[in-house]
């Protein structure tokens, strides 16, 4: 208890420092710019020397196992030989780069950095009805990242259609290739990695909520207690691309699997996925899969005149839609409802709380 005290006080003098320094900024002009650069320099440097002094309970991911889908992968290429390229845009606070930042990014063959992105066919969506179950990429979610309850990384809403009927929208992530959550994080904990995922360095986040507050699509989550996780999760190593170990007082979200993808095998939500409505590529190769199908990117998105949430914002989403309600799996339109969501988890961290959304 004292280690979790200790590190909420230390958010809290950060978080006044940073407000400190921009109202500064903004009262003396270019006088404050060397007080601005060192209380955000504190602000990045001291939470991630503290954190390793007060926790014994190491924070991060527990290794994925290899999907059985080989063939799929080998004909899309994912893997494959990394490239060293620069890290423009990248946020740089005193001096350091977040840790994802300073791997080299997958390459596809043309040499070119791969670009990760999504297709979500809704016409093969339906909820899992036909399971009698969850969505089973909400469930292998959660399962795969040991995902803190109430926490939904990819939530399949339930919407309804016009002219009657409902529709069921798996939502991740937008991954936006203008992100606004981005644009506001005051400390550079949230950012675009090479190869275009939108990740969370929890070693700077102070906890704020501004990047909640920007995102149009509500996908991400705060851990306002000691999260509801299995045991097993201390004993990971903490890891920005897959986020294991939910540190109270800090952000997270969906991440794109690209660690996985990187390795060569699909993110979890596209292996679950039992109507295979979710395909996973390179928007750079223009090829994806659902660990069945290859297709073009550009054309299978032309052909069925995809969509992408909240287009007129300007976000540039890389998750994209072919409009359906799960008719290519024999849904009816008109039989709504879904079966909740559940944590499958017998056991907790000790101390832990739960909270609602």
């Amino acid at each position: 208890m004292a280690r979790v005290n200790s590190l909420t006080v230390v958010r809290a003098v950060v978080a006044v420092l940073v407000a400190a320094a921009f109202v500064t900024a903004l009262a003396t002009g270019p006088i404050a710019i060397p007080l601005v650069v060192a209380l955000l320099g504190a602000a990045t440097y001291v939470p991630l020397k503290l954190r390793s002094s007060f926790s014994s309970e190491p924070d991060g991911p527990a290794k994925p196992d290899a999907i059985s889908r080989r063939t799929a992968m080998k004909r899309l290429g994912l893997g494959g030989a990394a490239a060293a390229v620069p890290l423009a845009g990248l946020p740089v606070l005193a001096g350091q780069l977040p840790a994802a930042a300073e791997e080299e990014p997958a390459v596809g063959p043309s040499g070119r950095v791969r670009q990760w992105g999504m297709l979500i066919d809704l016409r093969r969506c339906d909820g899992c009805q036909s399971q009698g179950t969850a969505p089973q990429c909400t469930v292998a979610c959660i399962e795969g990242h040991l995902v803190p309850e109430p926490m939904e990384w990819i939530e399949v809403y339930e919407r309804e259609l016009e002219g009657g009927g409902s529709q069921f929208l798996p939502t991740p992530c937008q991954q936006c290739q203008s992100p606004p959550c981005v644009n506001v994080c005051p400390v550079g904990a949230t950012f675009s990695n090479p190869e275009g995922i939108v990740l969370i360095d929890q070693d700077r986040c102070i906890g704020c909520r501004m990047c909640m507050a920007a995102c149009p699509y509500d996908r991400r989550f705060f851990n306002w207690g000691e999260p509801p996780v299995p045991p097993e999760s201390i004993l990971a190593d903490y890891s920005i691309e897959h986020q294991v170990g939910a540190p109270m007082g800090t952000v997270m979200k969906c991440d794109f699997c690209p660690d996985m993808a990187r390795a060569g095998t699909l993110p979890m939500c596209v292996s679950a996925c039992p109507n295979d409505a979710i395909y996973y590529g390179d928007l750079e190769e223009d090829i994806a899969t659902n660990g069945h199908d290859v297709v073009a990117f550009t054309e299978f998105m032309a052909d069925n005149n995809s969509f992408r949430q909240k287009e007129d914002l300007g976000t540039q989403p890389r998750v994209h839609y072919i409009p359906g309600h799960g008719e290519l799996v024999g849904r009816d339109k008109d039989v709504t409802g879904r079966f909740p969501t559940t944590w499958p988890w017998l056991e907790r961290v000790k101390g832990s709380v739960t909270w609602s959304r």
